[in-house]
């Protein structure tokens, strides 16, 4: 896999980590100001990029290796017991795919999420401006995929699509939902609507072992890890 020649890339001074206590973190961004199209942006994800917003980057810390990019194998893929459950649990929900655009009930679910869930993060406190400047982009392809329970928003997953797979950018979910399991059922739809477009990779960001909130990554597999620029079958 080689990186587009055309792109200047820069690596952002140390700051605290916002998956392990007590590290510093450096991340290398590509230049916002290259014109970004989506079939470079698809060589990137292949290369362990993520998206935030309009910029594309990957963690490059000096004495640290523990983000890992992680991608679900989609023709391998088999429901465990459990999640054949929870996808269960939810087959009442209505489900919507909507193009990208600022609305007020996906906000203020996203609003009470970070706020209940990720109080403690690096997005907290929300904002209109945070939540666009997050999600957005002019070039990424995306799709706000949007979950009801009768007539009420209780999830988003927002998602790029690529011309091989879909990349996971972000899900929220109201909390008090609990029993649905809406961040895992949210992944397995991702899978099954890979398949129903044929497309072979979901791409969840990065997995670290020693972080709480990777955790769940592990579970959809076979999944397959970035190392040394080779995506291989994790053991």
């Amino acid at each position: 896999m080689g990186t587009p020649d055309r792109i200047q890339f820069f690596v952002t001074n140390p700051h605290p980590c916002s998956y392990l206590d007590n590290q510093l973190a450096t991340s290398l961004f590509a230049d916002p100001y290259t014109e970004m199209t989506l079939d470079t942006f698809a060589m990137l994800t292949e290369l362990g990029f993520r998206r935030s917003g309009e910029f594309i980057y990957k963690p490059q810390c000096a004495n640290c290796s523990a983000c890992i990019p992680v991608r679900v194998k989609i023709n391998e893929f088999t429901s465990s017991r459990s999640q054949k459950r929870i996808i269960n649990k939810n087959l009442d929900l209505h489900v919507q795919i909507d193009s990208p655009a600022f609305r007020e009930k996906d906000y203020q679910l996203y609003e009470d999420y970070i706020n209940t869930k990720h109080s403690d993060g690096g997005m907290h406190p929300p904002s209109h401006d945070q939540y666009q400047s997050f999600l957005m982009s002019s070039w990424s392809n995306s799709q706000f995929i949007r979950f009801f329970d009768k007539d009420q928003l209780i999830c988003v997953a927002v998602v790029d699509r690529l011309p091989h797979g879909l990349s996971a950018v972000y899900t929220f979910y109201n909390p008090s939902f609990e029993k649905r399991s809406l961040g895992t059922y949210a992944v397995l739809w991702q899978i099954q609507h890979c398949r129903s477009i044929g497309v072979s990779h979901l791409y969840l960001g990065y997995w670290i072992t020693n972080c709480r909130k990777m955790a769940y990554k592990n579970q959809f597999k076979p999944i397959e890890q970035l190392k040394n620029d080779v995506w291989v079958t994790a053991t």
